[in-house]
């Protein structure tokens, strides 16, 4: 796990309905709006099965399991 990658993607937001899909069509951000961002995990994982997360400094490991789950560990 020594290699290194930067994933990027556009944030999560849910299907708009209703109200929200004007708001969804305005210049206002997610955050505004109450939704919150998310990262897919295949973009994270990157075909592997586990990477290396650093946070404030502190490496963590994302690692997926046979049954699709995730474990986060320090």
């Amino acid at each position: 796990m020594s290699a290194s990658f930067v994933a990027t993607s556009q944030p999560y937001t849910p299907a708009a309905t209703g109200s929200n899909a004007a708001a969804m069509d305005s210049s206002e951000s997610c955050a505004s709006l109450g939704l919150q961002m998310g990262v897919d995990s295949a973009l994270l994982l990157n075909g592997q099965k586990a990477v290396t997360i650093v946070h404030n400094g502190t490496p963590y490991r994302l690692q997926a399991t046979k049954l699709g789950k995730l474990i986060l560990t320090k």
